[in-house]
């Protein structure tokens, strides 16, 4: 099954600061900064597949990640231009305050 992601212009504020008010969700964001793609496996090793599975799920449903079908995995990005277009300086902002890029 194909993960389905919101188009852009259906990326609603409300959704991406729900997605980004807890503090593994920030975790992750900030890990995937970097701004590359990374296997669902390979982001934060001390947490179950299934807690990671529902953050992957809040985080892509909210538009602020792409999951992209590889092999027996996931690829996750941030959808950087997506939401930049949106909110304008937004991720920024949030991946300046974690410390990331």
């Amino acid at each position: 099954m194909i993960a389905q992601h919101p188009d852009r212009d259906r990326i609603l504020l409300e959704n991406v600061l729900a997605a980004l008010g807890n503090p593994l969700r920030l975790r992750i964001v900030g890990v995937l900064a970097d701004g590359g793609e990374h296997s669902c496996g390979s982001i934060l090793d001390d947490i179950s597949k299934s807690t990671l599975t529902h953050h992957w799920r809040v985080l892509r449903d909210s538009g602020v990640i792409r999951q992209r079908p590889h092999g027996r995995e996931n690829l996750l990005s941030l959808r950087r231009d997506d939401l930049e277009a949106r909110f304008p300086g937004l991720l920024a902002s949030v991946c300046g305050a974690l410390g990331a890029r």
